[in-house]
């Protein structure tokens, strides 16, 4: 994977790779996104949010997209061939947009620089999770062509739905 490759500029908005100083940052965008759906605000787990950035960013065989406005990160996405599935395979570990850039096109372009990206990598599946009560990203996700993942569906009592998605040749999703 090349890290560097994508630089996707749609209008005034730049949709490129993330750099590690830019963590703190991210971090900072992740919250205020993850804090729309936790209605009792965000569990604390300890973990060192910026840190934890940071390495996804540094990550061999992994990478960080950002988009970019006005000189301003409005959009991350995370993304890696986990250890141990196939090849042609990717996971979506985060996706967010800024709260206050939803619905003006922000989400929709990552998501087509991620799978632009993907195709490139000669990736054909792609999966995440979400978590079910975040409605508004599970709306978005099943607009760009995602579905519950037959294979691993979810139980009565989880937090968190398993999606997948066919990255096709051409126009999937796009």
């Amino acid at each position: 994977m090349i890290k560097d490759r994508v630089n996707r500029v749609t209008g005034a908005r730049v949709i490129r790779t993330a750099l590690p100083a830019e963590a703190p940052g991210i971090a900072a965008l992740h919250a205020r996104a993850r804090a729309t759906y936790y209605p009792d605000g965000v569990p604390d787990d300890g973990t060192d949010w910026p840190a934890a950035w940071r390495r996804a960013v540094e990550r061999p065989g992994g990478q960080v997209l950002c988009a970019v406005e006005q000189g301003r990160i409005t959009g991350i996405a995370s993304f890696r061939t986990a250890d141990g599935a196939p090849g042609d395979t990717v996971y979506l570990a985060q996706f967010h947009v800024d709260p206050e850039r939803w619905r003006q096109g922000t989400g929709r372009a990552l998501h087509v620089a991620c799978v632009e990206a993907w195709r490139a990598d000669g990736k054909r599946t792609a999966g995440l999770s979400v978590h079910v009560d975040n409605h508004r990203a599970r709306a978005f996700y099943a607009r760009q062509g995602w579905t519950p993942d037959a294979r691993n569906p979810s139980a009565p009592g989880d937090h968190h739905l398993l999606l997948t998605y066919t990255v096709t040749c051409t126009g999937a999703g796009e």
